[in-house]
């Protein structure tokens, strides 16, 4: 069982904007960069991303896994595991990831990534030109996906500690300016933060859509299309924000008042439709610096996320060496 909308995704296409194909990728990088670090992989390998609930899937070969992203009962052979840790599976071993019971996207990094073909830099998915990831289409029950040999005998690490997803009433969501921020009045940019806004259900991997109270664009300046940026929110005429996401439309010619700030990415595209959030301006340096010293490198992601070891037990040395001898 693939689950409502399970597809391959990896960082995305991100030199393809200028030709007219989407960057796609994953939604949640954080999770996903979290999973793949802790089954040894690099930050680019493939993983399987979820939406709403996770796939029940049987190994056809024995590897290392590691589930993340949005909370949910994960079971390995009928026996609960953990998220946020890396665990050995053997040829014919089936796991099962239930709904999600808080955020929206979950996330499988198996060792050495899902292999499908790569096409234009990368493994994503784009279902809206079809290409990429399996067939360019999402998972169907007796889907087989290609792996390959896990030859690792135990990851760096094998736990660690979860993005803290919003269980707030109201979410903040750090910003900096857009492109066109001075281009709205004082009055508008204040509204922009000091109110409220709700995740829309018309939100998708193109873009989450904001529901408020609208905000006046009438003295915002008619402008050209120009490239699209991941966080971007855009503001129509509607005066109802749209953020960009990993499948949104290379090039826009809505005006972009702000752009979220890359550590804040996360909390945002877990949220889900009928959850509030509030904007909070910051400046783009003290962005970057965030960003920098959270998420810009292995090293941070694996400080931020407290990755340590776990106890090995016997069992699992037997199994692994018995696994390899096997292979």
């Amino acid at each position: 069982m693939s689950g409502p909308l399970t597809t391959v995704q990896d960082r995305g296409r991100t030199a393809t904007q200028s030709s007219g194909f989407s960057v796609s990728g994953v939604m949640d990088q954080d999770a996903a960069n979290v999973a793949n670090r802790l089954v040894g992989n690099g930050l680019d390998a493939a993983v399987l991303e979820s939406s709403l609930q996770g796939p029940t899937l049987t190994f056809t070969q024995s590897s290392h896994f590691a589930v993340t992203g949005a909370n949910a009962t994960v079971t390995l052979n009928g026996q609960p595991i953990q998220a946020y840790r890396s665990y050995f599976a053997r040829r014919g071993d089936k796991l099962a990831i239930g709904i999600y019971t808080t955020g929206r996207f979950g996330y499988l990094a198996v060792s050495g990534g899902i292999q499908v073909p790569i096409v234009m830099g990368s493994r994503s998915t784009s279902l809206r030109y079809q290409l990429g990831g399996y067939h360019g289409r999402q998972l169907q029950a007796g889907d087989l996906l290609q792996t390959v040999r896990d030859v690792i005998d135990h990851p760096a690490y094998q736990q660690a500690t979860a993005y803290p997803y919003s269980q707030e009433a109201i979410t903040k969501i750090r910003v900096t300016p857009g492109p066109q921020a001075r281009d709205f009045p004082s009055q508008q940019r204040q509204q922009f933060t000091h109110q409220t806004f709700e995740i829309s259900q018309q939100s998708d991997r193109m873009g989450a859509r904001l529901s408020g109270t609208a905000i006046d664009t009438s003295r915002v300046a008619e402008m050209l299309s120009e490239g699209t940026v991941l966080g971007g929110i855009q503001m129509p005429r509607s005066g109802q924000p749209i953020v960009l996401l990993a499948d949104r439309q290379t090039t826009g010619g809505y005006p972009v008042i702000a752009v979220v700030a890359r550590v804040d990415l996360p909390k945002l595209v877990q949220l889900v439709p009928g959850q509030q959030l509030q904007f909070q301006w910051l400046d783009s340096e003290a962005g970057q610096r965030l960003y920098t010293q959270q998420c810009g490198s292995v090293t941070a992601i694996e400080t931020t996320h407290q990755f340590r070891t776990v106890p090995i037990t016997t069992r699992q040395v037997a199994d692994r060496v018995a696994t390899l001898f096997s292979n």
